[in-house]
C-alpha cells in the first residue's frame, strides 16, 4: 500500500517526536531503533525509508528537539518567566519531555559531527533567544550575559536531576534562579 506525502511526512514527525522522547529519557545508546519505530506505532521495516542509519535519527533528533515551537519562534516573551518554568522541580522531573540540551549534553559530546552540529545550533538559537531580551547593555555585555545565564540554567538541571537529595536538588534550582535574577535584573529576569 503506497503512502502519501503527507502521511510520509506525518510519520516522519512522530519517529522523531517519539525519538526524541526516549533519547532524553534513556540516553543513545539505550534506545534501539526497534524501540523508537514501536513507540511511534510504525514498524521497523518503515524505518530505513525516512533515516539512513541510527546516526542520522539521532542527528536529525536532535535537529527537530532544537526547532522552536509557533510560539518561541520570535524570541521570548517573558524572561522571568522563562527562567522560572525552566529552573522548576516539575522541569526537573520531566527529562523526557524538558530540555534536550540537560538531557542529552554528555552524550551528544561522544556523537558524530552531524549531531554535535545540531546541538551548537540549538545552543545558539538558545543563547540569542535570551541575548534578544537583554539590550540594555554592549553587545559584547549582552552576549556575555545570555551565554552566563544559559549556562547556569542547564548546569544547574544537570546538578539537580544528578543528585539524590530532593532538598539540596531544590536548592540548586532555587540558587541559581536567583543568581541569574541578580545579575540580570535590569533586564527583566
Amino acid at each position: 500500500m503506497k503512502v502519501s506525502r503527507e502521511q510520509m511526512k506525518a510519520n516522519r514527525e512522530r519517529i522523531l517526536t517519539e525519538a526524541g522522547r526516549l533519547f532524553r529519557e534513556k540516553g543513545f545508546d539505550s534506545v534501539g531503533v526497534a524501540e523508537v519505530m514501536n513507540a511511534a506505532g510504525l514498524t521497523h521495516g518503515g524505518f530505513y525509508g525516512h533515516f539512513a542509519s541510527k546516526d542520522d535519527l539521532i542527528a536529525q533528533t536532535v535537529a527537530h528537539m532544537f526547532k522552536p515551537a509557533d510560539d518561541q519562534a520570535n524570541g521570548l516573551e517573558d524572561i522571568a518567566g522563562f527562567v522560572d518554568a525552566y529552573l522548576s522541580p516539575r522541569h526537573r522531573a520531566g527529562v523526557a519531555r524538558g530540555c534536550p540540551t540537560a538531557a542529552l549534553v554528555a552524550d551528544i559530546r561522544r556523537q558524530g559531527p552531524e549531531t554535535r552540529s545540531a546541538l551548537t545550533a540549538g545552543v545558539r538559537c538558545q543563547i540569542d533567544r535570551i541575548a534578544a531580551e537583554m539590550l540594555n547593555a554592549s553587545p559584547l555585555e549582552v552576549r556575555r550575559n545570555a551565554t552566563g545565564v544559559w549556562a547556569t540554567m542547564v548546569g544547574a538541571v544537570i546538578m539537580a536531576r544528578t543528585i539524590n537529595d530532593e532538598a539540596l536538588s531544590d536548592q540548586i534550582l532555587s540558587d541559581a534562579r536567583d543568581w541569574i535574577k541578580s545579575r540580570t535584573s535590569n533586564h527583566e529576569a
